[in-house]
């Protein structure tokens, strides 16, 4: 019995320094350390405009939407007439006066036709162009003269029989819609242009080195 008593007790001992050495050794040895990334906050996005001017002199072709004639003698001075871009108008890359722009037109001349071969004849200019709400002033002006009713015919009958000229008339003044005027910008504006930006800077942080915990055995000890 006595033995017995000595063989457990040894064997005890030796599991009891079995445990101490492997808790020595956990507390002994380093504990890993595990990198953690903190996220990357939102990259910052500045809005980039360039600043642009639509100088006076451009050139803006433009397109009648309506007949203009002086047949039937009711077109007056004063009257306004409608018209369109016909061609984008761009600065910088970047359209500025879209096609079919509605532009506004003024009659500055009227002459209807006449006795004695007197051809009608038509007077008009352009005032602005019409962008995003805004009035933009155009310049150009252009005409039309109808056809004289025989010089050669009316003076010979002139002479051998007056009432005959009297009653020779010319051809009325007319501009078919569709036609394509030119037209110029006539005041310097202003542009705001988006500029195309450099990629946006991303602002981050360093990776953070964080340790892990202990082992349990070393905590105890």
């Amino acid at each position: 019995m006595k033995r017995k008593f000595l063989a457990c007790a040894a064997i005890s001992c030796v599991a009891s320094t079995a445990v101490a050495q492997s808790a020595n050794s956990a507390a002994a040895s380093p504990a890993p350390t595990v990198t953690m990334v903190a996220p990357a906050p939102a990259p910052i996005q500045a809005q980039a405009t360039s600043n642009a001017v639509l100088r006076v002199g451009t050139e803006v072709p433009v397109r009648l939407l309506e007949e203009l004639t002086t047949k039937g003698k009711k077109l007056r001075v004063g009257n306004r007439f409608r018209l369109e871009t016909s061609e984008p108008i761009m600065v910088q890359g970047v359209v500025v006066i879209p096609v079919g722009s509605p532009v506004v037109g003024e009659i500055t001349d009227v002459r209807n036709k006449g006795m004695w071969g007197k051809s009608g004849h038509l007077g008009a200019r352009l005032l602005y162009v019409t962008v995003n709400g805004r009035q933009i002033r155009m310049s150009g002006a252009f005409d039309d003269k109808g056809v004289a009713g025989g010089v050669g015919a009316v003076a010979v009958s002139a002479i051998v029989f007056l009432p005959a000229g009297f009653f020779m008339t010319g051809t009325s003044a007319h501009v078919p819609a569709g036609t394509v005027i030119k037209g110029f910008v006539d005041e310097d504006v202003q542009l705001a242009i988006q500029a195309a930006a450099p990629p946006p800077l991303a602002v981050g942080t360093a990776p953070v080195a964080v340790a892990a915990p202990a082992a349990s055995g070393a905590q105890q000890k």
